[in-house]
């Protein structure tokens, strides 16, 4: 019985915990939203989360699903669009191939900075793998 009392609360825990990414529209400054509404008019149905010290508005478009994120002053900071795994550069499935020929790629996804630098990132076994826009890997961060 203490075992599963132990569980229920790690469980609870754990889903307390990815639940805190998630916000609520009233828990965005008004500068963030204001500034996505101007740049994304027509977007209606958005997820808000924060990453780090910034805020990220997610959304489905007619290209896919997209996210726009953004400083807490309402600073665009860059763009994330969810991509087809085929669409990833020459340079990361050689490096795919050769670092995780064994595992699956869960997704891929394309990020423009506001300075233009263009990254990929995909997620593998937990991870994501993220590389430049010709393809050579980067870092990885956890999931």
């Amino acid at each position: 019985m203490k075992k599963l009392i132990l569980l229920l609360i790690v469980v609870g825990s754990i889903t307390q915990a990815q639940a805190q990414k998630k916000l609520m529209a009233k828990d965005v400054p008004t500068a963030v939203k204001d500034a996505f509404s101007k740049a994304y008019q027509m977007e209606k149905d958005i997820d808000w989360c924060k990453d780090g010290n910034n805020y990220e508005a997610e959304y489905d478009s007619k290209k896919g699903d997209m996210a726009a994120i953004y400083s807490a002053d309402g600073q665009l900071v860059s763009t994330e669009m969810d991509i087809s795994i085929a669409d990833l550069p020459s340079g990361v499935m050689e490096y795919l191939l050769k670092n995780h020929k064994d595992h699956k790629v869960k997704e891929a996804s394309k990020t423009t900075n506001v300075d233009g630098t263009i990254t990929y990132e995909t997620e593998v076994q937990g991870m994501d793998l993220i590389f430049d826009s010709n393809g050579k890997y980067l870092k990885s961060k956890k999931a």
